[in-house]
């Protein structure tokens, strides 16, 4: 600038733009203190700038500070039109009366709406459809302030021939809404925010119209799309020292092009701010801009580009002559827009973000380069972030994060869950080991006793309270396989029960009663005091930004709480989920001082040395007008309100300021969700309109070579990184085992890794945190049943067998964790079982045959020198004339014939010659009969008998399978023999073993698991 520069000069109203293609604070900065050259330094103190929000705000300020280069400043009033207090500049003492009601709170004005539209459903309504109402609701009331309705009653009067039913109900909804909601508002004193944001600012339009400021006053940044912001902007330009400047006015558009200007186009706003006002766009002058003649024409060019690009599509007829026009004379002002200005697609949302993590990071090598990535895309912003992670990187984030990811939100939001649906062990296990959660103890201690808890009482069928952990501690303390548990073992039971008393106290409140519905402001207490007791204390329960977030929603749910209506524990959980969601917490943290991620509006007045646009499908950038659940588009005109599409004019305009910075990026998905997408319609207009003039959109190869690269699998990789082979162990023989069950001996036939975990390694499987009451659990139960059933044969017979049957297996099931609400299904099949299971007991009863159940037996077997002990707890051994018949109770499919004949199944044949050897005494010798399978399901049919004897007879098939055994004993005698993982190849698609992830079979395998028939 050669001559100082004074926006208060001229007569008012007084109107500048600056161009798209500036940096629009840095260049307000740049003229408000050229017009401080020769100024006191206090001058600027008497200044009034109103900026559209508080972000702007805080940049404007830093931009000042940067471009003083050391001056002596006394900053101006720098305040967010949006947000403006009474008690705060530019309003003076006395200007607002003090019979300006207070706001109502977001949470009591949603409990309040909720309320009173359960009422007009007679209260039928579940309190959380209530709720999601009374926002929309809200949202509703909030446009017809925004916009100043008058009379939003008028909905009622609208001709109901011109309505279809839907909208009909919706206008006798709103009109009842529009009539009780402000008398409930007087009853409280209240108004609703909106209303008073709108009041506060007519009321300073009126204040500055009747005595305009004296002093200094600039209104920048704002498109003027609320009405009363729009009347405080008019004042401002009147003002004697007043001036407005306007965000990327574009002065150049051809005056048709300008005429056909709607709702929809970039210029849309500024257009109607214009029109409101009575200002013709001539009359706006243009802000100075510190540039380069060389910066000047490249930014007119690619202001150029993209206008005609978004030009109205009745304007656009035309482009083939417009374009001859442009290139007139060989000029290539296209070609020269197009100059810093790329256009790069990924294949999905993942792909995008790999880019954009590429150029943000490539851009911080060059020393006060600056990078921001814009995005209305949440899941965009989210994914970039992460990807930046990989460097060590974190940029300054506008979009924040949500309450509900943040670690006290996490909290709040696992402690509910347990009061909802979701008590059990995995709920209580994540609680007990989150970051923050001390209960007080030392760290030590409480892992120490977390873990005792969580082996002895957490792991297994899924509790239904905590009695049911109690109950399971004390199982343990009986200890396992037979084995009393150590003094060691008792001690740890005994701190987890110590630990689980006082767990089960801190949660109580929250816990009891939750079925039954309760005031919120009464759970929300409970749930404060909870987290103060799990973190050890209020200090460390609401540290950081995200603590105070969560203390303040809380404070607001305890405050407000009682005037929602009564909820259960779940919905409350539900309610709290959204409630944290809605709540975004900026942390700020170590981010980079030169990347950022802006959303769109954030992006309006900030500027980077590189901008990356991202999110340019349709549906997201822009998002589109929506739809209203309440008013059609007639309704909307009746009662003056914005047309939907004036959002995609506003979405424009952000894409337009943006897209015109130096150095930019537009980035596309191909594909969103996994469904294909459509480009964005600016870029598709823009890449018609280049195209058109021979030309296409540049391109960043070297970009996409680079996110390509550093996913890509390296060539040569490291050992640690390839894929293993098939594990094949060769362990010391005398390490090697001697003694087996037979069911176990089907496991070392098809898979031998599994033997060499088991009973080398000493790896056993712990249970699950509530595992699931499965077809194991089942077996377990259809087992003990027939177990006792047979036992109460001799001195009960088959009285009331069903019925008896069916309690015992039920009995079974809930001892196993099935919760009650389950066993309908399970009755109904114990039943069905029960007859079937009478009639075959009192079959095999028949001829009074000697019975033995669930024996144990043990067979020493001589081997080649060595003796092998092979082991049997078999279900069932009858005797009857010397012959033998084993019996194995199943609930799933039988072994086939030829798996029990090739030795895969050879649990029921060594089984026989066991019992032929005498292995199960005297009672149970004899010679093999019958090798029979009972499947029982209660199904249809309710069971299955299988005779695996063969065609052989049982005795044969017996010693077949003892030969079997013998040869596989000495074959693994010899040191070189490995336990192979899934070598035979009929079973390399069985269900994943226990061992599998030890073996890794999933990267050596190319078979894939499948289900067996």
């Amino acid at each position: 600038m050669t001559s100082r520069f004074d926006p208060f000069t001229g007569e008012a109203p007084r109107w500048y733009a600056i161009e798209a293609h500036r940096p629009f604070l840095e260049d307000l900065a740049s003229g408000v203190l050229d017009w401080m050259q020769g100024l006191p330094p206090e001058a600027l103190a008497d200044a009034v700038v109103l900026l559209p929000n508080r972000r702007a705000a805080r940049a404007f300020t830093e931009a000042l500070s940067l471009r003083a280069e050391g001056r002596t400043l006394l900053l101006p009033q720098v305040r967010p039109l949006g947000d403006l207090e009474e008690d705060e500049p530019p309003f003076a003492p006395g200007d607002i009366e003090a019979d300006l009601p207070p706001a109502i709170s977001a949470l009591q004005r949603r409990f309040e709406l909720a309320r009173m539209i359960a009422r007009h459903h007679k209260d039928v309504l579940p309190s959380l459809r209530a709720l999601e109402m009374a926002e929309a609701l809200a949202g509703f009331m909030d446009s017809c302030q925004i916009e100043e309705v008058t009379e939003p009653g008028r909905v009622k009067s609208l001709v109901e021939a011109d309505l279809a039913a839907h909208w009909q109900a919706s206008a006798a909804f709103l009109s009842i809404a529009v009539e009780a909601w402000p008398a409930r508002l007087r009853e409280l004193g209240l108004i609703d925010p909106q209303e008073r944001k709108v009041r506060l600012l007519k009321r300073l339009a009126a204040t500055w119209a009747d005595r305009p400021p004296q002093g200094p006053v600039i209104a920048a940044g704002s498109t003027g799309t609320v009405p009363s912001a729009a009347e405080v902007i008019g004042a401002v330009a009147r003002a004697p020292q007043g001036c407005v400047v306007l965000p990327g006015l574009d002065l150049n558009l051809e005056s048709r092009a300008w005429d056909e200007v709607g709702d929809q186009h970039p210029q849309g706003a500024l257009k109607a701010l214009l029109a409101r006002h009575e200002v013709d766009r001539a009359a706006v002058r243009r802000w100075p801009a510190p540039e380069t003649e060389a910066q000047a024409s490249a930014g007119r060019a690619r202001r150029r580009l993209i206008a005609e690009a978004l030009k109205p599509p009745r304007s656009t007829a035309d482009w083939r002559e417009t374009i001859d026009a442009m290139q007139a004379g060989g000029a290539d002002p296209i070609g020269e827009g197009l100059s810093g200005l790329s256009v790069l697609t990924g294949r999905t949302e993942e792909a995008v973000a790999a880019l954009a993590a590429v150029l943000m990071r490539e851009a911080v090598e060059t020393p006060g380069r600056t990078c921001a990535l814009v995005t209305p895309d949440a899941q965009i912003a989210r994914r970039v972030q992460a990807r930046l992670g990989r460097w060590g990187l974190e940029a300054d984030s506008s979009a924040g994060t949500p309450l509900s990811g943040t670690p006290t939100g996490v909290l709040l939001g696992q402690i509910v869950e347990l009061a909802g649906d979701g008590f059990g062990a995995v709920g209580l296990l994540a609680l007990l080991k989150h970051p923050l959660v001390s209960l007080g103890l030392d760290p030590a201690d409480l892992s120490r006793d977390r873990d005792g808890l969580e082996r002895h009482g957490l792991r297994g069928p899924h509790p239904a309270d905590f009695a049911a952990i109690r109950r399971r501690l004390e199982q343990a303390t009986k200890g396992r396989r037979g084995q009393p548990a150590t003094e060691h073992v008792q001690a740890r039971i005994a701190a987890a029960r110590t630990l689980l008393d006082h767990l089960e106290r801190v949660l109580l409140p929250v816990l009891a009663d939750s079925d039954a519905p309760r005031g919120v402001d009464e759970q929300a207490t409970h749930l404060a005091a909870a987290v103060e007791a799990l973190a050890g204390g209020p200090d460390q329960a609401w540290r950081g930004a995200e603590g105070e977030a969560a203390a303040r929603l809380l404070a607001g749910l305890i405050e407000d709480g009682a005037a929602s209506a009564p909820m259960t524990g779940r919905a409350f959980a539900d309610l709290l989920q959204r409630l944290m969601d809605q709540e975004i917490v900026r942390t700020g943290g170590a981010a980079h001082p030169r990347l950022r991620i802006l959303g769109a509006i954030e992006a309006r007045l900030v500027r980077a040395d590189r901008v990356i646009l991202a999110g340019l499908e349709e549906g997201v950038w822009p998002r589109g007008g929506g739809a209203d659940p309440f008013l059609s588009r007639p309704m909307r005109q009746t009662l003056k309100l914005p047309s939907p599409e004036r959002r995609v004019g506003l979405s424009a305009h952000d894409f337009a300021q943006a897209a015109c910075a130096p150095e930019v990026i537009l980035l596309h998905a191909e594909r969103r969700g996994g469904q294909p997408s459509v480009r964005s319609r600016w870029l598709w207009r823009l890449e018609t309109l280049v195209k058109g003039a021979g030309l296409s959109l540049p391109g960043l190869p070297q970009v996409e070579a680079w996110a390509r690269a550093l996913d890509r699998p390296a060539a040569s990789p490291p050992a640690s990184l390839k894929p293993a082979t098939r594990p094949s162990p060769t362990p010391p023989v005398e390490a090697r085992p001697t003694r087996m069950s037979v069911t176990r001996i089907e496991e070392w036939v098809r898979d031998p890794y599994a033997t060499y975990a088991r009973f080398i390694l000493k790896l056993f499987q712990l249970e699950r945190p509530d595992e699931r009451v499965d077809a194991r659990i089942r077996g377990t139960a259809i087992h003990k049943a027939l177990e006792i059933f047979s036992q109460e044969w001799d001195t009960k017979g088959g009285a009331d067998g069903p019925a008896r049957f069916s309690k015992l297996y039920l009995d079974e099931l809930l001892a196993a964790g099935m919760a009650e609400s389950a066993l309908a299904r399970e009755a109904v099949l114990g039943r069905n079982a029960g007859v079937w299971v009478t009639e075959w007991e009192a079959s095999r009863r028949a001829g009074a045959p000697r019975v033995l159940l669930e024996q144990h037996a043990e067979w020493v077997i001589p081997i080649d020198g060595t003796d092998f002990t092979l082991t049997a707890d078999a279900d069932r051994v009858e005797v009857r004339d010397g012959k033998v018949s084993v019996i194995d109770f199943k609930t799933g499919s039988a072994p086939s014939a030829k798996q029990v004949k090739t030795g895969f199944s050879s649990q029921l044949p060594l089984t026989a010659a066991m019992a032929r050897d005498g292995a199960f005494g005297p009672e149970g010798q004899g010679e093999p009969s019958e090798l029979l399978y009972v499947s029982v399901t209660g199904r249809n049919p309710p069971a299955r008998i299988e005779d695996r004897a063969g065609d052989d007879g049982a005795a044969m098939t017996a010693d077949e399978a003892v030969a079997g055994l013998k040869k596989r004993v000495i074959e693994y005698a010899d040191p070189t023999r490995g336990y192979g993982s899934r070598t035979a190849p009929a079973f390399v698609k069985q269900p994943p073993s226990d061992y599998d992830h030890l073996a890794r079979v999933a990267e050596w395998s190319t078979a894939g698991y499948g289900e067996e028939g």
